[in-house]
């Protein structure tokens, strides 16, 4: 896999950055959902939400797809790939194993609904 370019690295972090986007992505680690089903835990407008799809579509993290009236969201594990890339080349740092970070994703779910 070639390295990603600087500006979809900027794309995956700052999508990364936000909370509710790290939330978003636990969440689709169990399933595709719906726009309105992603939207349901949190306190926040259809529409802010949607922004939040936004950014992750836009980084490449999750693809969205109409069937009839209903968009859904899933994840797609390549844009993760392209940071675990970058990051392999600086040494130090061993490649994403994807299956850790889904359990640390998991985690950070249960503790968002302890709180």
């Amino acid at each position: 896999m070639n390295t990603p370019s600087p500006d979809r690295l900027d794309l995956i972090f700052a999508a990364l950055a936000d909370p509710t986007r790290r939330r978003v992505l636990s969440m689709l680690l169990e399933d595709d959902m719906a726009v309105s089903d992603v939207a349901a835990p949190f306190a926040m407008s259809l529409a802010a939400i949607s922004k939040h799809l936004a950014v992750l579509a836009a980084a490449g993290l999750i693809r969205q797809e109409r069937r009839g009236r209903i968009t859904w969201c899933k994840l797609d594990p390549d844009g993760m790939r392209a940071a675990s890339v970058w990051m392999e080349g600086f040494g130090q740092f061993d490649p994403v194993d994807l299956d850790d970070f889904e359990r640390f994703l998991e985690a950070e779910m249960q503790s968002w609904t302890r709180e």
